[in-house]
Formats: C-alpha cells, sequence, structure tokens
C-alpha cells in the first residue's frame, strides 16, 4: 500500500476526491467556506461536510509538496483511529492476574498486528493510494464503538461526532453507539454521549450551514442525492441506481426502499440491541450495506464501509485468541465477548477445579 501511495503522490496523481478536498482547504482558508458558492460542473462540488476540509489544509499551507497531499494525511488518519480502536478494545480484554503490567505492550502488539491485515485488504489498501476519502470516516467510526463498547461515553462522542462532521455515512453509527451504551451502561451514558456527539457536530457544521446555506445545500445534499444542477458521476450498478436509470419512478422507488431499510435496522435496535462492539459494528454494517445498495447515486468504493466494520473486531478477536493468558478466568466480559465460539464462551463462566487454581 505504502509503495503506490509514495509513487502515485510524487507522480501527482489521484483521484477527483482528493484535488476536491485540497481545494476545499484553500477555499476554507481564503473565503472561510470549503465550498464554491455556484459549482457548474463535476469538479466544482464538494459532497463533504467541513469537517473534510482539514485535510486540504497542508496542501493549502505549504503548497503543491509530496507531504502536504491529502492522501498522506487521510492515510495517516485511517491508520492512527484504526490503531486506537484496536488498542481500545484489547486494552478491555482481561489478561489474568500475572499479567497486568504486559497489558499495554500486548494490545499494542496485537492491535498492530490487526490493523497490518486489515491494510493489506486490497479493497482497503486501494483507496488508501489512489484517495480514501471514507476511510477517516470509517476508523473514526469504528473508534467511536470501540470506546462505546468500552464505557468511555466522552470519548466516544467525541470521535463519533468528529466522523459524523466529516461525511453524512458517519451519521448512522451514531444510534448504534447509543444503544450500544444503554445496554451496558444505562441511559445516562448514552445520553452523555449523544450530546457530546450533537455538540462536535453542530460546532463544526453549523457555522457553514448559517452563513452559506445556499451552496452547503447545494454541495452537500442536493449533488449526492442527484438533485443538484450537475449529475453526481456515483454511477455504479447496483440495485438503487438500476432503479433510478431503467425503471419508470425508479428514484422514487429507490428512496422508499432507503427508508423501509433505515426503519428495519431501527427497529431492529430496539427489538434486539446490539449488547457487544461485534454485534454493534454487524448491525452497523448492515445497514450501510443496504444503504449503499439502494442509494440512487453510488459506487461499488462504498462497500469498503460494512467491508471494514464487518472484518475489523474479527480480527481483534483473533488477537486476543493468539494470547494464551485471554483464555484464563476473568469475572468479567470483555467487550467482544460476543466473538467468542459458544463453548469457549461457556468455558469462561464455569468454575475451575481447586488444584488448577491453586
Amino acid at each position: 500500500m505504502i509503495l503506490p501511495l509514495a509513487v502515485l503522490a510524487l507522480s501527482g496523481r489521484a483521484q477527483l476526491e482528493v484535488s476536491v478536498v485540497e481545494r476545499a482547504g484553500g477555499l476554507l482558508l481564503s473565503s472561510g467556506s470549503p465550498y464554491v458558492p455556484t459549482p457548474s460542473e463535476v469538479a466544482d462540488y464538494n459532497p463533504y461536510l467541513p469537517g473534510m476540509a482539514v485535510f486540504g489544509l497542508p496542501h493549502a499551507i505549504f503548497g503543491a509538496r509530496q507531504l502536504a497531499d491529502a492522501r498522506w494525511w487521510m492515510a495517516g488518519a485511517f491508520l492512527l483511529s484504526m490503531t486506537g480502536a484496536a488498542v481500545t478494545l484489547l486494552r478491555g480484554v482481561p489478561r489474568g492476574p500475572g499479567a497486568p503490567r504486559r497489558n499495554r505492550a500486548t494490545a499494542r502488539g496485537n492491535g498492530t498486528l490487526a490493523l497490518t491485515r486489515l491494510a493489506a485488504c486490497p479493497i482497503v489498501a486501494l483507496p488508501l493510494a489512489v484517495g480514501g476519502i471514507d476511510l477517516p470516516v470509517i476508523g473514526l467510526m469504528c473508534w467511536g464503538l470501540a470506546t462505546a463498547g468500552c464505557g468511555m461515553p466522552w470519548r466516544a462522542g467525541l470521535l463519533l461526532g468528529a466522523a459524523a462532521a466529516l461525511k453524512w455515512t458517519a451519521w448512522p453509527a451514531i444510534p448504534v453507539a447509543i444503544v450500544l451504551l444503554v445496554m451496558r451502561d444505562g441511559w445516562r451514558r448514552a445520553l452523555t454521549c449523544g450530546a457530546v456527539t450533537a455538540m462536535t457536530v453542530s460546532t463544526a457544521v453549523l457555522p457553514f450551514v448559517l452563513t452559506t446555506p445556499r451552496s452547503f445545500a447545494e454541495n452537500v445534499l442536493a449533488f449526492p442525492l442527484g438533485l443538484g444542477a450537475t449529475a453526481s458521476p456515483a454511477e455504479s450498478p447496483l440495485p438503487g441506481h438500476l432503479l433510478a436509470a431503467y425503471v419508470p419512478g425508479g428514484r422514487l422507488i429507490a428512496m422508499a426502499l432507503l427508508a423501509v431499510a433505515a426503519l428495519t435496522v431501527a427497529a431492529s435496535l430496539l427489538i434486539r440491541p446490539p449488547r457487544t462492539v461485534r454485534a454493534a459494528a454487524d448491525r452497523l454494517a448492515i445497514g450501510l450495506a443496504l444503504a449503499m445498495a439502494l442509494m440512487p447515486a453510488t459506487r461499488f468504493g462504498y462497500l469498503v464501509y460494512p467491508l471494514v466494520l464487518w472484518v475489523w473486531p474479527r480480527l481483534c478477536q483473533s488477537a486476543v485468541d493468539a494470547h494464551p493468558a485471554s483464555r484464563l478466568r476473568t469475572p468479567e466480559p470483555s467487550p467482544l465477548e460476543n466473538a467468542l465460539p459458544a463453548d469457549a464462551a461457556t468455558e469462561r463462566h464455569l468454575p475451575e477445579p481447586r488444584e488448577k487454581a491453586a
């Protein structure tokens, strides 16, 4: 992943999204808004929320230097966030009474192993190299879910709020994390997480909504939904796009199916709420997979969201299972408890013989 990214950065080749983010950073410094007031062609549109312009600030400040390329900063944010998510989960897994001092080092080592396997996946490595706009969002979502599963509502709210200030695709993670906190720690901490998230998103987004409402609506709302003056180039042949393109009234049908899918996933949170990070990540992956498939303007690259959300807690669990001390009996379940096989989970709650315990 690093070699193609370096070659592409040195040659100045990137996806259009990279130049959009870098221009947004320049506009933010020069005009106070990351959006072109009257976009006329696809390259003029910035369909991301204002927080995404932060990754374009190095290019705006230092110019066209190699390390100012927005891809380095987006890749760094993704890798840092995924490392934080893995370490947060692995710190929450007890490793026996004889190894408390090794918890931090072991968590870092196992988290690095899981992160390396994830970055090696071609579906993740490709956007990292050519312009991974969605990857920082995914990383912050995973980190936010991990902190929510470990009972840290303030940190979860800040992380999820930061993700939601980058792109709207992070917003479904907020109710999932809140439900997870309700099941784990009760309503008080869940409301704290929701309040911190709302405050973070409002601080990052509302100033631009109030000062430049027309350009914000045209770039962030109308263009991604295919309702703007210029059509979105996202036309992967997924069900939502096929309905919109080839069925009379198909756009309305696709939007109705999208609403039904969203309500179904929301109902599942109430009927069978997730109690662990893995269950929450799986529920979020299902919801986002349905959303990406049914949106009228969609592309295959969006499927990286459900892929990472599904794979990431399982990689962490494999790192836990690889450590011998993780199989010791502990009084409290870990945030990854439901990732254990049924027989292993049963064994963890059985009393040990006196001779073995001694």
